[in-house]
């Protein structure tokens, strides 16, 4: 029996591990697909894998690994395009803001001193982050001017003319804590707080995770947001403000989901839900 399902990582992980005995617990023949060791050229015939499921933590690899393999006709779960516009909070926004999704006021800065500019019109506290990357990493809460001019000039030395736009995000005052929604093929799974002693709420930095009820705002908003940057697997980020509004803060397509399939226990099994997806993906 051929191998319809690609795998594609670097690292195997909680989530692969349990990606893994999903698909081996339904004898859904797979192929473990290491980005270490790919390669394609670009006139070369279509691979036999239907479906490829993109599990790579870098970013550009992430891309282009899917890329290559859609040009080869597989499905990719998530798409290359569903993986870059999540990857780039800018490029989030713009389409949250396009398709009616509430999220906190932003803005892109070109460079650090239109950053200053931005700040003098969205007032402190206000957040700069770095276009890229996860886990709360290059992540500042700007509490005043004299903190904006220091980060910045931080910011400017950095030597990837990339890592001088900023991101800049008004700061919401929330209950100390946000709201993480899994949202799997346009359905959502579950929702969880996210709660830490310091203002970043990423379980990569400690955030504890308990259930959160899944009220129809939550699982609209979170679907709407997935449906936005046309991603088939997200984790879908959200914060309550003080008059106890939701906003949509970004959009993971990267869906780590241990600290979330910890925190419902057996109520859902979001192995099982990906793999849903990788097999009718297959057969049609």
């Amino acid at each position: 029996m051929s191998a319809d399902i690609a795998v594609v990582h670097s690292r195997v992980r909680t989530e692969e591990k349990a990606l893994f005995e999903a698909l081996e617990r339904r004898n859904l023949p797979y192929t473990a697909v290491d980005t270490r060791r790919l390669h394609g050229f670009a006139d070369a015939a279509p691979v036999n894998w239907r479906v490829g499921l993109n599990r790579e933590l870098s970013l550009s690899r992430a891309v282009y690994a899917a890329r290559t393999l859609e040009a080869y006709g597989l499905h990719m779960v998530n798409s290359a395009c569903a993986t870059e516009v999540c990857g780039d909070k800018w490029r989030t926004t713009l389409a949250l803001v396009r398709a009616g999704v509430p999220t906190p006021r932003s803005a892109l800065a070109l460079t650090p001193t239109a950053a200053l500019q931005v700040l003098d019109e969205l007032d402190y506290p206000a957040v700069f982050k770095p276009l890229t990357g996860s886990w709360g990493r290059r992540v500042s809460r700007i509490n005043d001017r004299e903190a904006a001019v220091a980060v910045l000039e931080h910011i400017e030395a950095l030597p990837a003319p990339g890592d001088h736009l900023v991101y800049v995000q008004e700061l919401i005052r929330t209950p100390g804590r946000d709201i993480r929604v899994v949202v799997v093929d346009g359905t959502p799974l579950g929702a969880v707080h996210r709660t830490s002693r310091e203002w970043r709420t990423n379980v990569a930095r400690g955030a504890e995770v308990r259930p959160c009820p899944l009220t129809e705002e939550l699982a609209r908003l979170a679907t709407a947001a997935a449906g936005a940057v046309g991603a088939d697997l997200a984790g879908v980020d959200l914060v309550e403000t003080e008059d106890g509004r939701l906003l949509v803060l970004e959009v993971n397509a990267g869906l780590e989901f241990t600290g979330f399939q910890r925190a419902m226990g057996g109520a859902v099994n979001v192995a099982d839900r990906i793999v849903d997806v990788l097999e009718r993906r297959a057969g049609s």
